[in-house]
């Protein structure tokens, strides 16, 4: 019973974790160094985002316009809000 209720926890845990394909905003590029260019320019209705983590690594990302750009340092997560609920 221990086996399928830790197994249970585990996959509760693992649908609320993203992982590390989604954990990366769209442009998403990070550094410990400088600030890096993103791995794609912003284009006519976008904007580039810019995070420095507690730790000192630095990321820079794009987003739309419209939205704002969100970061959480507890998980080092960054992405683009949206206009409906901010970051949450």
């Amino acid at each position: 019973m221990r086996v399928v209720s830790a197994l249970v926890a585990a996959a509760v845990l693992a649908a609320f974790v993203p992982s590390a394909v989604v954990m990366a905003a769209e442009g998403e590029v990070r550094s410990t160094k400088s600030w890096p260019t993103p791995s794609r320019a912003a284009g006519k209705d976008e904007k580039v985002c810019k995070y420095q983590f507690p730790g000192g690594e630095k990321t820079v990302w794009v987003c739309d316009k419209t939205v704002p750009c969100c970061a959480w340092d507890a998980i080092s997560y960054v992405k683009c809000g949206t206009t409906f609920s901010g970051c949450l």
